[in-house]
């Protein structure tokens, strides 16, 4: 905030400057290095105190030198509050670069409320600097609070008159916010200030009223325009063909788009005309009329105003943005044909989307085909098409993608090796786990710890917990790298699933001390979760008494562990004990923990405690999640009990959630069960022939 003293209108303030005396020992604590022309020798430097506020240039300087060579506006608002309470004034200079800091270090919000008192205490810039610091606010595409600033300064300041760039930026961000309405007032305001709109101001409405389908307004504005003598660019007419196509107007549409093409011969500026195009193939595609979109690819109905690079690069762009990977790769196909390569840029997304929808055949194919201009993916890419591959259980070409990634410059090798060893575990097939091991040594490429983990965990997935105890072996006497904590929690967690418990404590209590491995709270998270899974709850309590003496803390997965565990080993009386006794105290515990002690109660049984549960939390101050409702409602649904679901629908928007879909298909399915047995008991009536009483008691409650 800046601080300016103004004198009272009432009393007079008379500014007595007074001489600072400094201590002596300040001299030669406060030294800066500085020769004189006959000593040579160093002199204090001059207290910052004892410069005069009058001197603006300097401080000017070093206000400006803060924000802008050392990116450090905090201490520039510290320093210009220091001399405010002496009396400085700040110019428009300070605020330009005070404001121009907060907006590259996006506190926007800051910048706004500077500016806003700055105003109040009338330190008001020139209508140059106004609009420059108008243009930095615009970047926060906030455009209510930026107006509110505009209308403050033309208030205090009533000659000032935004520029028309600041105009069109204020216009095209409230169209954005689907406000063309506001944005149309202020294009009156900007003529009754002596603008003339110009076809920025004019396609920026045009765009907001087609972006909320209002095309009557869109034709009055592009109507105008040619009134006005301001002609229509390619731009305009793309923007308007949005609006139509949006209106399914095909005929007008495809008029339009003749009319484009004639435009984008004569228009002289490039960047206009691509950003026509991609504005047009843009909604065709997010309007669905995909057709035309091929056909424009076939046909090049644009001809040479636009490159043919970037036409084909903009249309599998537009497509892939639509989840349309399979038209991007028949684009690719056609671009081919007509002696054009893809950039690498634009091939990438096509099989990496490709890959996503589980097309990992068809992404291969694509991915060889590339590899004849010198195409290979991405690390991510890759990793998720060799996934793919391996779960097609086609280890061949999965073999062959990883040879590619070896011979591309730059990656590197290990990890490669390690992502085609994470593909592999997918397959059950540990034989190729072990064959890769070898592929990779034959490379010259050691396996890391990762690489071995990797293997470690994929034998431990299969079952096969013998292959995976001789890779650890193998490690520890030295023919690989050391294991280490993942390593171990790794072969503990498979010898708990095959039910060797004794093996799983000897790790645990011996070995990896031996190792100088610690365990740490994953470690015990995994040996709770294992022994759960068998049975055991006894022993996983008393690894947990053991885990804590051992100076290791609990973390809320280990709570969330232990009270699923409990819940269903059916102590749900213990459960709630060390919920009470261990767990609200330690203040540790999320939305997991509450969900694991919910669903416990519910399947027990006990609604009625579960509700009770959950609004004892809302009570202490915890926040429940959506997840949390959930499990108390579908509980409800199951029980048939139709009020009291919606009674917990109300208190969760109460406390500030609004039900997802998940609630809503819970409670569709409660609908559905209430018709079923409303239909089931009308069969049975039927069948006794009874006579049917819709208004029974019942049905009235069921309604």
């Amino acid at each position: 905030m800046f601080r300016t003293i103004a004198p009272s209108p009432e009393i007079p303030i008379i500014h007595i400057h007074k001489t600072l005396t400094l201590p002596l020992a300040f001299l030669f604590t406060h030294t800066t290095s500085g020769c004189t022309p006959s000593s040579q020798q160093q002199q204090p430097p001059e207290p910052e105190d004892s410069i005069s506020i009058t001197n603006r240039s300097y401080w000017t300087k070093k206000i400006h030198r803060l924000c802008a060579r050392d990116h450090n506006v905090d201490e520039a608002l510290r320093l210009l509050d220091r001399l405010s309470l002496r009396g400085y004034q700040p110019d428009s200079l300070n605020l330009n670069s005070i404001i121009h800091a907060l907006c590259h270090s996006n506190r926007f919000s800051e910048a706004h409320l500077r500016v806003l008192l700055s105003i109040a205490c009338h330190c008001v810039p020139d209508e140059r600097t106004c609009n420059v610091l108008i243009a930095k606010l615009l970047d926060s595409r906030n455009p209510y609070r930026t107006l509110h600033v505009v209308l403050r300064l033309i208030h205090v300041k009533p000659e000032f008159v935004p520029s028309l760039a600041n105009y069109n930026r204020l216009m095209n961000q409230l169209c954005l916010f689907s406000r063309p309405n506001e944005a149309h007032r202020l294009f009156f305001d900007m003529k009754s200030r002596g603008h003339c709109p110009n076809i920025v101001s004019y396609t920026t409405l045009i765009n907001g009223y087609c972006r909320i389908g209002e095309m009557g307004n869109a034709q009055k504005m592009f109507d105008e325009m040619g009134e006005n003598g301001v002609v229509p660019n390619s731009l305009t007419y793309s923007v308007f063909i949005g609006g139509v196509l949006r209106g399914r107007d095909i005929e007008h549409g495809s008029e339009l788009m003749c009319r484009l093409w004639e435009k984008m011969k004569d228009e002289e500026d490039i960047s206009v005309r691509n950003a026509a195009f991609a504005n047009l193939v843009d909604s065709l595609c997010r309007e669905g009329f995909f057709h035309d979109v091929f056909r424009i690819a076939e046909d090049m109905s644009q001809g040479k105003s636009v490159s043919g690079e970037f036409s084909y690069g903009q249309m599998i762009d537009s497509l892939c943005k639509a989840g349309r990977h399979h038209g991007a790769s028949r684009v690719v196909y056609i671009m081919r044909k007509r002696g054009f390569r893809p950039s690498l840029a634009s091939y990438n997304p096509i099989i990496h989307g490709l890959c996503k929808e589980g097309g990992y055949m068809r992404a291969y194919q694509l991915l060889e085909e590339g590899i004849e201009f010198g195409y290979l993916p991405s690390e991510y890419t890759y990793k998720v098409l060799v996934a793919g591959l391996c779960e097609e259980l086609d280890i061949r070409k999965a073999r062959n993608l990883l040879q590619y990634m070896l011979n591309k410059e730059g990656v590197d090798r290990t990890r490669m090796f390690n992502i085609y060893l994470r593909g592999l575990c997918l397959m059950n097939n540990p034989t190729e786990l072990l064959n890769a091991l070898v592929f990779m040594l034959q490379n010259q490429c050691q396996p890391d710890v990762i690489s071995l983990n990797t293997v470690i965990n994929g034998f431990c997935k299969m079952g096969r917990i013998e292959e995976a105890l001789k890779v650890l072996n193998d490690m520890i006497i030295g023919k690989f790298c050391a294991p280490d904590a993942v390593t171990f929690t790794t072969i503990i967690f498979g010898l708990l699933n095959v039910g060797r418990t004794q093996e799983a404590f000897g790790f645990l209590h011996h070995v990896m001390p031996e190792q100088g491995v610690r365990p740490g709270v994953v470690t015990y998270n995994a040996v709770l979760h294992g022994l759960f899974k068998l049975q055991q709850p006894n022993e996983a309590m008393g690894v947990f008494n053991r885990m804590l003496g051992d100076g290791v803390s609990a973390d809320s997965t280990t709570y969330t562990i232990i009270i699923d565990g409990l819940c269903k080993d059916n102590q749900i009386e213990e459960a709630m004990r060390f919920w009470d006794d261990v767990i609200w105290p330690s203040k540790i515990h999320d939305s997991y923990v509450y969900s694991a002690l919910l669903k416990g109660l519910c399947c027990s049984g006990k609604f009625n405690e579960a509700c009770h549960f959950l609004y004892e939390l809302v009570d202490s101050g915890v926040s429940p999640n959506n997840f949390n409702y959930n499990i108390l409602i579908d509980s409800a649904c199951k029980l048939g009990l139709k009020r009291e679901a919606y009674q917990i629908v109300g208190e969760m928007r109460r406390n500030g959630l609004a039900p997802d879909a998940v609630t809503w298909r819970i409670l569709d399915k409660l609908h559905g069960n209430v018709r079923m047995q409303f239909t089931v008991e009308d069969a049975a009536m039927q069948s006794r022939g009874e006579p049917q009483d819709i208004n029974t008691e019942e049905n009235q409650r069921i309604q």
